[in-house]
């Protein structure tokens, strides 16, 4: 085993003098230094070795975020303007009219054709795939999907699908991130650290918010809150994040913050109040988005045995299209009608029908199988609601509300509400809504979770048979340490003692029966050692034979001073499920022994705190003194 990489950073504990001794229990340093060499975190500074591989992806994942956008930028100017143009602009201003309605098929053809022939990769909105990779095949992703997945999410977007560019762009950006992972001689969970990076990179080239894109790939790619991920996350963010700024000043993108708004006075009580009733609608907002794409789904599911999936997306071009005829500002990636809803130039019939609309195309472009990103959508769809809502509601104006509504719909749909409050404000740089965000977004997370089981993201990862638990918690072993659970009072046996006499004291109803390991010591109670309550049972031995010449060396020990991590990853290293416990300075002194079922104490300590209630205070009365009275004379 080496001794570099994450598989072992488990169990030195972030601890820059740890190596494999440590992982295998034959550290030999005094006790107190062990624990004092415990730290917070498990990285280790072979990580410093993969930064540059995340400035290096950081850049790459810049470029593939500009260029995406460009393509989507020349396949929307080509199809509906008929000029060569590769500038962002909106499916909704052509002239074409009806015939407006052939693009979107055409588009949903050539998308069917690509992933038939291509990949099938390629369907779907981009992040619960990137998640799947993650999940399931190390962090490994085809190089050919780096080409795929943008060239399809451009004609999807670009022939007026109402997606946005992020969701490719995330998944393009995670396969740059593990196709460099790939080249090098690196884990899995540092492939997936590059991966995640490669995602955040892309995410913040196309929007100009590196924090946002740094949790976003925290809390819903890397399953793990570890520096060893967040800061190649980080890093590779703001690398892009400094070339797009860079290009802006180049006059190449526009300059940040994508969506700027006016000015406002801070929003009091009233708003903040308004902005909890615009997180519960925007919770159960989510509730029917997620609802939308997977009941649309099913539909198209029905359809298997009769059509092939490679022509479902031809059928969502089709609604698609009329979509666009009913609201021409549903088409596309939308950034001018968000906008158009944060500055509050949409009336309230407007809005309405853009959210409608929205939901409809996006639900079944989706359910279809096209290519495309949920952010873009879900911030329309979240900016109309709240839009709708600030008509009703007094404290501030209705572009204001609409930024409360956009970060309520995203933390509810995405069920990460730190990014939703962080992505908000840097898509506008609106100081004075930040309480406000951060309440919309709470509660709506708060009802999104209650009223779904899984979200947008995880449901499809679901589908394909895989659970991902999003919730973020202190391992228990990592708190207690083996002296506080392991069995001191244990039999012990010596070397000369008969096997037959032993397998009789062994008999059903003794004591010892609940013992699966046998310490061997010799006269001096040192351990020479061990004797399995299988090979004992095996009988594979003569009647004469002596407990010598059945024992066998320890394949391993712990020690009292460790974290019960370290023996739990002691344990699946060795496939054994009981190891004697010695003293670090006399590894011959037995202290007892450890087992599986003692590592579940620490599981069943965090049960009680988390199930056993009970009352710690109780207010008493206290009485008033009162005086005596006193006789009369």
């Amino acid at each position: 085993m080496e001794p570099e990489g994450g598989d072992l950073t488990v169990a030195t504990q972030g601890d820059p003098e740890g190596d494999e001794r440590t992982y295998l229990g034959t550290d030999r340093r005094p006790p107190e230094a062990i624990e004092r060499a415990l730290g917070d975190f498990t990285m280790t500074p072979s990580v410093l070795r993969l930064i540059p591989l995340a400035v290096l992806i950081g850049a790459l994942g810049a470029g593939i975020a500009l260029g995406l956008l460009d393509l989507i930028g020349f396949f929307t100017n080509a199809l509906y303007y008929q000029r060569w143009s590769v500038h962002l602009v909106s499916p909704g201003a052509s002239a074409l009219g009806a015939i407006a309605v052939v693009v979107p098929v055409g588009g949903g053809l050539v998308i069917g054709l690509m992933a038939r022939f291509g990949s099938e990769q390629i369907r779907g909105h981009g992040i619960p795939e990137a998640m799947e990779r993650i999940l399931v095949d190390g962090s490994r992703i085809q190089p050919r999907l780096a080409v795929l997945k943008p060239i399809a999410s451009a004609i999807s977007i670009g022939t007026g699908g109402p997606f946005g560019a992020e969701g490719p762009i995330i998944l393009t950006g995670g396969a740059m991130g593990s196709i460099v992972g790939q080249l090098f001689r690196l884990t899995a969970a540092q492939r997936r650290a590059l991966l995640v990076a490669g995602a955040a990179a892309g995410m913040s080239g196309v929007f100009g918010t590196p924090v946002a894109a740094t949790l976003f790939g925290v809390e819903l790619l890397a399953f793990e809150l570890k520096p060893r991920s967040m800061v190649l996350i980080g890093l590779a963010a703001a690398t892009a994040d400094g070339i797009r700024m860079a290009m802006a000043g180049a006059g190449l993108v526009a300059p940040q913050p994508l969506f700027p708004i006016p000015l406002h006075p801070p929003l009091g009580t009233v708003a903040l109040l308004g902005a909890g009733g615009v997180g519960v609608a925007s919770g159960f907002a989510a509730w029917l988005m997620t609802q939308c794409v997977y009941r649309t789904e099913d539909l198209f599911a029905k359809l298997a045995g009769r059509l092939h999936w490679m022509w479902w997306p031809m059928i969502a071009g089709a609604v698609i299209g009329v979509g666009g005829l009913l609201d021409p500002r549903a088409l596309g990636v939308g950034y001018g009608t968000i906008h158009a809803e944060l500055l509050g130039r949409l009336a309230l019939s407007a809005l309405v029908t853009v959210f409608v609309v929205k939901l409809v195309i996006w639900s079944v472009g989706l359910g279809g199988g096209t290519s495309g990103g949920i952010l873009a959508p879900i911030l329309m769809m979240g900016a109309a609601l709240g839009g709708v809502l600030g008509h009703l509601l007094p404290g501030t104006t209705p572009g204001v509300w609409a930024l409360i509504g956009m970060a309520g719909a995203l933390g509810g749909v995405t069920r990460s509400p730190l990014t939703a409050i962080v992505f908000t404000f840097e898509l506008t740089h609106d100081n004075n809504s930040l309480v406000a965000l951060l309440v919309a977004a709470t509660v709506s997370h708060l009802v999104s979770v209650l009223v779904l089981k899984r979200s947008i993201l995880t449901e499809k990862v679901a589908r394909r048979g895989f659970h991902v638990m999003r919730e973020y918690a202190v391992d228990p072993l990592e708190a207690m340490f083996v002296r506080e659970v392991m069995d001191t009072d244990v039999y012990t046996i010596e070397p000369a003692r008969r096997l037959a006499g032993l397998s009789e004291a062994l008999a059903e109803g003794s004591p010892m029966r609940r013992q699966r390991l046998f310490p061997v010591v010799d006269g001096n109670q040192q351990l020479v050692g061990v004797l399995p309550w299988s090979a004992l049972r095996s009988g594979r031995h003569t009647q004469q034979a002596q407990v010598r010449d059945l024992m066998m060396s320890p394949v391993a020990v712990a020690h009292p001073d460790e974290i019960l991590r370290s023996v739990a990853d002691r344990m699946a290293l060795f496939g054994v499920g009981i190891l004697p416990v010695v003293d670090r300075n006399a590894p011959g002194r037995l202290e007892g022994l450890v087992t599986q079922s003692d590592l579940l104490q620490a599981r069943q300590r965090l049960l009680e705190e988390e199930r056993h209630a009970e009352r710690v205070l109780t207010l008493r009365r206290v009485a008033t003194p009162q005086s005596t009275p006193t006789a009369t004379p």
